[in-house]
């Protein structure tokens, strides 16, 4: 038994290896990924949530508002492709961040079916940003293997 579990953590640690050298790659894709794709939707107008960014923004909103927030989204995840722009990219995902929790204050009833707790579709939506935030923290601890 106890040289099956040294070699579960022999492999373990081999894998925890790999993953320390490729995970923060693998999340700087899948961001950029994600990103592109949402960008990409709102430019193209069939973004599901071009209806919440106009409740949450009806004193400024209109369509072209919505085609920026694409183009904004589509340069964020080409910017995190490329090592020497990736600091760019994760700056404009910082300056996204507060915007995307704005209608948690401006329309709570598109977010909450009973307060605080009872989320909607598009308050969970909203929601899974604290991770994308975590995730976008991750990355920039992982700048320093960009510099030579």
């Amino acid at each position: 038994m106890r040289h099956l579990i040294e070699k579960y953590f022999a492999l373990e640690k081999k894998i925890s290896h790999t993953l320390r050298r490729s995970g923060p790659k693998l999340l700087f894709g899948a961001y950029g990924i994600i990103f592109i794709w949402y960008g990409l939707l709102k430019i193209i107008g069939i973004s599901p949530v071009e209806e919440l960014v106009e409740r949450a923004t009806n004193w400024f909103f209109t369509h072209e508002f919505v085609i920026t927030l694409g183009i904004w989204e589509v340069c964020l995840g080409i910017f995190l492709f490329i090592p020497k722009l990736r600091r760019l990219g994760l700056l404009l995902l910082f300056l996204q961040f507060p915007g995307t929790f704005m209608p948690l204050f401006t329309n709570p009833e598109d977010c909450f079916t009973v307060f605080p707790f009872g989320l909607t579709l598009e308050g969970q939506y909203i929601f899974k940003n604290l991770i994308l935030i975590s995730g976008g923290l991750v990355m920039v601890g992982n700048l320093h293997k960009d510099i030579p």
